[in-house]
C-alpha cells in the first residue's frame, strides 16, 4: 500500500502550532517547496486557523492569504495542492489559482452550496468529522460510541457528495482527530480506524502536534515537543489502513514511514 504524505503549510497569524512563522507569501511558498523537497506528496495550505477556541476568519480576508500562496507553489512545483477551508468561495478561488483537493473540517457543511460547488470543481476531496464549531468543539464533547458514530456520519456525508455529483474516487474521509474529541475520543477512534476503512474510501490521518499528545506525555507543552507522538500516531494510523497522513514535521515522517514499510516488507 502506497502512503502519501500531505505537508502542512498554515498561512495564518494564529495557528496553534507555527502561527505566523509563514504568514507572507513568499515565506509560505518557500516553506511549501521545502517540504517538497523532504517528501511530501501533498501540500495542505490554510488561511484560517481550526485549532480549539479559534476566531472565523472572513471569506476574503482568507483568500487574500491561500490564493498568492497557492499560485506561487503552483509556478514552482506540479504535484498535489489541497486547501484547508471550509468556504465554498475560498475552494473556489483556490482551485483557480492551482489547488487539486479541498480538504473540509465540516465535510461540507458549513454552507448551503458547499456540495454543489464540490461537484462543480471537480478536484480531490476530504471529508472531515469536527463535533461543533472550533471555537465551542472541545467543551465536553459526548458519544455513546464514537467510533460508529463518526463512520456514520462520514459515510452519509460521502453519500451526500456523490448524490450532487462529485465522483465516489474523489472522496477522501478523516476522522478529525482532536475535533471535538476528548483523549478517549481521539485513542478509539485511532485503534478503530478500521471501521472508517471497511467503507471503501480512502482515509487520512492528522494527528500532527495535536493536544491530544500532550494529555499523555504532559510535558509535551509546545507543539514543537510532540514529534515523538505525532510519529507514534502516524504510523498507528498506517498500520491501520490510512493512506495518508496530515504532518507538519514532513521528513521525519517519512522517515518513519519508511523504515516502517522495510519492517512490513521483511515479515
Amino acid at each position: 500500500m502506497t502512503v502519501q504524505v500531505m505537508g502542512i503549510v498554515n498561512v495564518t497569524p494564529d495557528s496553534f502550532s507555527d502561527g505566523g512563522r509563514w504568514a507572507s507569501t513568499d515565506a509560505a511558498v518557500d516553506r511549501a517547496m521545502r517540504l517538497v523537497a523532504e517528501g511530501a506528496d501533498v501540500l495542505d495550505i490554510g488561511g484560517e486557523s481550526t485549532r480549539p477556541g479559534a476566531e472565523p476568519v472572513g471569506e476574503a480576508e482568507e483568500i487574500d492569504r491561500v490564493a498568492p500562496v497557492i499560485a506561487g507553489i503552483r509556478a514552482r512545483w506540479d504535484g498535489a495542492i489541497s486547501v484547508d477551508t471550509m468556504k465554498p468561495a475560498v475552494a473556489r478561488a483556490a482551485v483557480a489559482a492551482g489547488a487539486t483537493m479541498w480538504n473540509d473540517v465540516t465535510a461540507l457543511g458549513h454552507a448551503l452550496d458547499s456540495l454543489t460547488v464540490a461537484a462543480e470543481l471537480g478536484c480531490d476531496l476530504v471529508l472531515m468529522h469536527m463535533k461543533g464549531e472550533p471555537r465551542t468543539m472541545q467543551a465536553d464533547p459526548r458519544y455513546d460510541d464514537v467510533v460508529a458514530e463518526v463512520r456514520d456520519y462520514l459515510r452519509g456525508r460521502a453519500e451526500a457528495a456523490m448524490v450532487a455529483g462529485v465522483a465516489r474516487e474523489r472522496i477522501w474521509l478523516d476522522p478529525g482527530i482532536g475535533f471535538g474529541k476528548t483523549l478517549a475520543h481521539n485513542m478509539a477512534l485511532t485503534a478503530g480506524l478500521g471501521a472508517l476503512v471497511d467503507l471503501g474510501f480512502p482515509v487520512l490521518y492528522a494527528a500532527s502536534r495535536k493536544r491530544t499528545i500532550q494529555a499523555i506525555d504532559p510535558t509535551a507543552v509546545e507543539a514543537t515537543d510532540r514529534l515523538g507522538g505525532s510519529l507514534a500516531l502516524a504510523l498507528e494510523g498506517v498500520r491501520r489502513g490510512a493512506r495518508m497522513v496530515r504532518v507538519h514535521d514532513v521528513r521525519e515522517t517519512v522517515q518513519a514511514l519508511k523504515v516502517q514499510a522495510a519492517v512490513m516488507a521483511a515479515g
